[in-house]
């Protein structure tokens, strides 16, 4: 049975829409439980029922994300990246309580989440130069004390 989320259909699924919109997008999305738990099961059917890059899985996703910047990515990297993979697209993780209402929250990440490290660099070694002295400058107002 479906969640109701206290709304009316059509908001909720907007609603669902726009946190698979984000999920997709970002790769990384923090809700409340029910939320997260909803749209698990909602994005790994996405994901595991559109396998092949093609006109029809296009249109298709186009019809479920408002953003065609999320079905471009999923046709462009996620699918790739899941080829090997038929389900468990996303892993949760429980959170700290929300400290306003205190509703349990969680996060919900893509697995083999991208990350933004330039293999061909190597890391900058920071030699660290040793402290000069500073030079004492006293004020007008303290030279003119001391006199």
């Amino acid at each position: 049975m479906m969640r109701k989320f206290g709304r009316k259909t059509d908001h909720r699924n907007h609603l669902l829409r726009n946190l698979a919109t984000s999920l997709i997008l970002y790769e990384t999305i923090d809700t409340t439980e029910s939320k997260a738990k909803e749209i698990k099961s909602y994005v790994d059917r996405i994901l595991a029922r559109n396998k092949v890059a093609d006109l029809n899985t296009i249109r298709r996703l186009n019809a479920i994300f408002f953003d065609k910047n999320a079905v471009k990515k999923i046709v462009d990297e996620l699918i790739p990246r899941f080829e090997a993979r038929t389900s468990g697209f996303i892993t949760s993780f429980k959170l700290k309580n929300r400290l306003g209402d205190n509703s349990s929250m969680m996060r919900l990440e893509l697995i083999d989440k991208k990350t933004f490290v330039n293999k061909d660099e190597k890391p900058v070694e920071k030699t660290v130069e040793p402290a000069k002295s500073k030079k004492v400058v006293k004020s007008k107002v303290e030279e003119d004390n001391g006199k």
